[in-house]
């Protein structure tokens, strides 16, 4: 036993360890009440995002003087924001909910701040004296964690199978409920009262996410739905069939889009409660193959456990996963938070600093042809010049081989591919979230988001590298329009710029880092679950790569999904019209949208392009050029078929600094494919294709558009 001095002595040793801090998971809790990013304290405190991440995940500890400095910063948030309370949000006595995309299939969120006076303290209408929902013989209910939310006890979602005249509801967990529901209107009624499903929000701002219920063949058809959509172009169930007919005469409504892969069902909003739940119907293919490969063919509860990762990783989906990657946007910064009015002293909706919170008119050189600014200025047919329209894309880009290559001996092509490139070019991107201002002959600033019609046909490029300015990887022949983050690289190449005029954007900041970071940690936990991890050895980590997709068939469905999130996020910042009503020049439904931002794509794309050129050009000084570039995929020359034939490295071993590294994380490389030397020679020289697209074997995947 020890002795009481030894005692007093330890307890002397914790009095002199200086102010303690609360949990790191409340350190999180508090930042995100006072609305704040980890960059935010990071950039208040002098250290780096990290750093605050570890302080926040408890993996590291802050020592003095910042130790100080950030006790001071909780305890004042603690005051500010006690646990177990939530901000007076402002009752709304109705809800309207208008389409998020105009391509079927897709969801159709609600209308920005229209559930805000939910708290999330509230709580689901207790269960009648008999409840209908049971647990099946044999299920186990999963392990409630720390942070559980007792209404959505049962998860995000339910997938609804018939089997031997029974409605099966399966959650995530392996847990499976009786669903003795019949009709549609009382499967909406299910959801929303017995299943106990749903997700809380992602943000103290948002709002919770409403119950998925997605249907099988056999559900579909046991609730009278056809098979197959007889409205091919639409998309959509006809007005009059039974179950449209059922849910009016029960008072329930759909949206715009209507009845279709992804349909929404609602009630107006009373006292603040939201009514709605989400379907996705399985058998009118709600679930796109590009996306989730062959997941709608899974059992039941495969389906809802890959559906749940998801849903637990990234967000409940509610469409396709391009809709979804837009979704997360608003979901992780609203557009709207409660605010007092001073005049009455009641809380009402107001505009969320930092987010986009209402649609704003692009800049004539960054609208696409269609757009009412662009139809104003030229006519319909009118090619527009690049002194006329701004072109950010991604590479597509090949040269024919030099002599000296073709001498060399090489036997193979290797491609190289970034993983989560464009999520990587997201973090800390700074874009416009107000209007732009025309300047003329403005002084280039690398801070101010916006586009920029200066020349750099002056800049000087190696022949054997694409121009870091073009799509195409041509040098420009005179003024063009460019990102914010194109001209910083050219700034950057040395070269000196003048801009003749410019778009820029002085409300700014960076607004997709929670974004980013959540995508980010969802795809590296999924590749952890198919044996892929940080910290490998280049050789371990091409082996795992190598076998990765036959691990575990689901978490490859989930692994898919959330690169298509990405790229499908990305490309509907600049959603085009679609259908063949649309009339040139008319505005259309993705324009009402505070996300639809050709401006951010730009910016985002831009930043991909340069950074893919930066570490080609630290590569080039080590007197290696590719050959090809597709999106985010190099093609290189090599005398073997492992990208460790060719990469360079250090005299110690490790990679060359700025360039390309084999690795899990995003802005990391992996083996893409490989290429016989006769198979790549015919492709440039005889066939005049980007060898590039086909080095995997099929056609690598686009920038997301």
């Amino acid at each position: 036993m020890p002795t009481e001095e030894e005692l007093i002595a330890r307890a002397a040793e914790l009095l002199a360890r200086g102010p303690l801090l609360p949990p790191p998971a409340e350190r999180k809790r508090l930042r995100e009440a006072a609305g704040l990013t980890q960059q935010d304290v990071a950039t208040a405190l002098r250290t780096k995002r990290e750093t605050v991440n570890g302080w926040e995940t408890g993996r590291t500890t802050p020592r003095p003087p910042r130790l100080a400095a950030y006790q001071h910063l909780l305890n004042g948030w603690a005051e500010k924001y006690p646990p177990n309370t939530s901000a007076p949000t402002p009752a709304a006595a109705t809800e309207t909910f208008t389409d998020t995309a105009a391509t079927p299939p897709a969801s159709a969120p609600t209308r920005p701040g229209s559930d805000s006076a939910a708290p999330t303290t509230a709580s689901r209408p207790a269960r009648t004296a008999r409840p209908s929902t049971s647990r099946r013989p044999g299920a186990e209910k999963p392990a409630p964690s720390a942070a559980a939310d007792p209404r959505f006890e049962n998860g995000p979602l339910a997938v609804i199978d018939a089997n031997d005249g029974q409605m099966l509801a399966y959650c995530v967990g392996g847990l499976v409920l009786d669903c003795p529901t019949k009709t549609f209107p009382a499967l909406v009624e299910w959801a929303l009262t017995e299943a106990k499903l749903g997700a809380p929000r992602l943000n103290r701002n948002g709002k919770d996410a409403d119950p998925l219920i997605v249907l099988t063949d056999a559900a579909a058809e046991r609730l009278g739905l056809p098979a197959v959509l007889e409205d091919r172009r639409g998309l959509r169930l006809a007005e009059d069939h039974k179950v449209v007919k059922q849910l009016a005469k029960a008072k329930w409504k759909l949206t715009k889009r209507g009845f279709g892969p992804w349909a929404r069902i609602y009630r107006p909003a009373e006292g603040g409660k939201r009514q709605c739940v989400q379907f996705a119907i399985l058998p009118w293919g709600a679930l796109d193959t590009r996306s989730w490969g062959d997941t709608d063919q899974l059992p039941p509860a495969e389906v809802a456990a890959v559906l749940g990762t998801y849903a637990t990783r990234v967000l409940t989906p509610r469409g396709s996963t391009a809709v979804c990657g837009l979704e997360l946007m608003s979901a992780l910064r609203p557009p709207t938070r409660a605010v007092k009015d001073p005049a009455t002293g009641s809380w009402v909706s107001g505009p969320n600093p930092g987010s986009l919170t209402e649609p704003v008119d692009p800049a004539p050189p960054e609208a696409p042809a269609e757009h009412p600014i662009v139809a104003a200025l030229y006519p319909r047919h009118h090619v527009r010049t690049p002194d006329q329209v701004i072109d950010e894309e991604a590479y597509d880009w090949f040269r024919p081989l030099t002599d000296e290559e073709c001498t060399q001996g090489y036997t193979h092509a290797v491609g190289l591919d970034v993983n989560m490139a464009f999520a990587a070019a997201a973090n800390r991107l700074v874009i416009g979230t107000g209007p732009a201002t025309h300047v003329e002959n403005p002084v280039f600033d690398a801070k101010l988001p916006g586009s920029w019609l200066v020349d750099l046909s002056h800049i000087e490029t190696d022949p054997r590298l694409p121009s870091p300015f073009t799509p195409k990887g041509t040098r420009p022949t005179g003024p063009a329009w460019y990102s914010t983050s194109t001209v910083a690289y050219a700034v950057e190449l040395g070269a000196t710029i003048q801009p003749s005029e410019a778009y820029v954007r002085h409300e700014h900041g960076a607004y997709f880092d929670g974004w980013y970071t959540r995508l980010r940690d969802a795809y590296m936990a999924t590749m952890a679950d198919l044996g892929v991890e940080a910290g490998m050895s280049e050789a371990d980590f091409l082996d795992a790569m190598a076998r990765h997709k036959n691990v575990d068939p689901g978490q490859v469905a989930v692994l898919s999904a959330i690169k298509s999130t990405v790229k499908g996020g990305i490309g509907k910042l600049r959603e085009r019209p679609q259908g063949i009503k649309h009339k040139f020049g008319e505005p259309w439904p993705a324009l009402s949208r505070a996300t639809w931002s050709p401006h951010a794509r730009a910016e985002l794309i831009g930043k991909v392009r340069t950074n893919q050129h930066r570490k080609l050009t630290a590569w080039a000084r080590a007197g290696l050029f590719p050959v090809a570039i597709l999106s985010d995929c190099a093609v290189y020359l090599s005398h073997g078929p492992s990208p460790l034939d060719f990469m360079p490295h250090t005299d110690d071993g490790k990679p060359l600094p700025g360039g390309f590294r084999l690795g899990v994380s995003p802005g990391m490389v992996k083996h893409e494919g490989t290429r016989d030397f006769l198979w790549l020679a015919r492709t440039i020289e005889d066939e005049q294709i980007n060898p590039a697209r086909h080095i995997k074997g099929d056609d690598a995947p686009d920038s997301g558009e």
